[in-house]
C-alpha cells in the first residue's frame, strides 16, 4: 500500500504517547490502528481528522505517500 504511517508512530514517540493512549482516549480503534501499523486497507478521513486534532498536527505529519513499482513506472489506474 503506497500510504505509510511510520510518521504517526514516530510522532507518538516524540510526544511521549503510546498506541494504547490513542485507544484509551477513544481516538482510534484497535482494528484501525492495526491496519495503519501493517499498512493494509484504507483509513477513513474522519480518523485522520481525529488524529490531527488529538496530536495538534497536519495529515502530512502522520503519513506519507510512497509509490509502488507500478505507479513509479508512470502507469495510472485512470
Amino acid at each position: 500500500m503506497p500510504i505509510r504511517y511510520e510518521k504517526l508512530f514516530r510522532l507518538l514517540k516524540e510526544k511521549g504517547l503510546t498506541k494504547y493512549s490513542l485507544r484509551k482516549d477513544n481516538v482510534i480503534g484497535v482494528a484501525t490502528l492495526e491496519k495503519m501499523r501493517k499498512g493494509v486497507g484504507h483509513i477513513d478521513t474522519r480518523t485522520i481528522e481525529k488524529l490531527c486534532a488529538y496530536l495538534h498536527c497536519q495529515p502530512g505529519d502522520l503519513m506519507e505517500y510512497i509509490p509502488d513499482e507500478e505507479t513509479d513506472k508512470g502507469e495510472t489506474n485512470q
